[in-house]
């Protein structure tokens, strides 16, 4: 593997460019200190758990969940990838089964199933927040197949102040799962795994952050035989 084969699949921390989810602190990134004054540079961040290109840990929607510092290095690293082509779907449309069913041969434990939408291209405007979101149902059907790690390259799995709540959250984060937000890139991703047939492999890397419910990660993928 080279390094011109790793698709960045993370938004960079812009704060000129980047969506909040609404009521989450938002993002500053700040010189404290400077070569020029300082000898050195140093910047100042401020964000929260779910900042950009971020995974959820199951304590973010479950009482006493897991931690991100506890979720195991080795679920997340070099994980086969499953990318579904979900770019027919509209703003505020709904991710039903059925438009997962024809993947679920592939779908077991260890898979990490990324639900391609497209909807990067509106990251830091406001259309970004008229996702297409998945339907309560099809996450618990998703789980039944074993998989445990579900990626989007939207805001969120659940509609924005939707009748369901947070129910798919509390699907997948209560049976222990993670959850994978603000993805970017996938169809480069989709073209390896879809279009051309071959196997991909991603890695979504979160800090050690002690008891927190999530992280900012770097997330990426790759064809292993690249």
């Amino acid at each position: 593997m080279n390094s011109t084969s790793i698709i960045d699949l993370t938004h960079p921390l812009d704060p000129n460019k980047i969506t909040i989810y609404p009521g989450d602190p938002e993002f500053t990134c700040c010189p404290s200190l400077t070569v020029a004054k300082d000898g050195f540079s140093v910047h100042s961040l401020s964000l929260g758990t779910h900042t950009g290109t971020h995974i959820d840990a199951p304590s973010h929607s479950i009482i006493n969940g897991t931690t991100i510092d506890q979720v195991p290095l080795d679920t997340l690293v070099a994980c086969p990838a499953i990318v579904v082509d979900l770019t027919d779907k509209k703003a505020g449309s709904k991710i039903i089964w059925d438009d997962l069913d024809k993947y679920s041969s592939r779908m077991k434990s260890g898979t990490v199933l990324l639900l391609y939408t497209g909807w990067s291209k509106h990251w830091g405007t406001p259309a970004y927040l008229e996702y297409p979101y998945l339907d309560k149902d099809a996450a618990v059907k998703i789980l039944a197949t074993g998989v445990r790690i579900v990626g989007l390259d939207t805001l969120s799995p659940d509609e924005i102040d939707g009748p369901e709540g947070y129910g798919v959250h509390e699907v997948i984060l209560g049976a222990g799962g993670l959850i994978v937000e603000n993805l970017t890139n996938l169809k480069a991703l989709w073209e390896l795994d879809a279009k051309a047939g071959k196997e991909v492999l991603t890695s979504i890397v979160p800090l050690s952050l002690t008891g927190c419910d999530g992280s900012p990660i770097r997330a990426f993928g790759w064809n292993p035989s690249m």
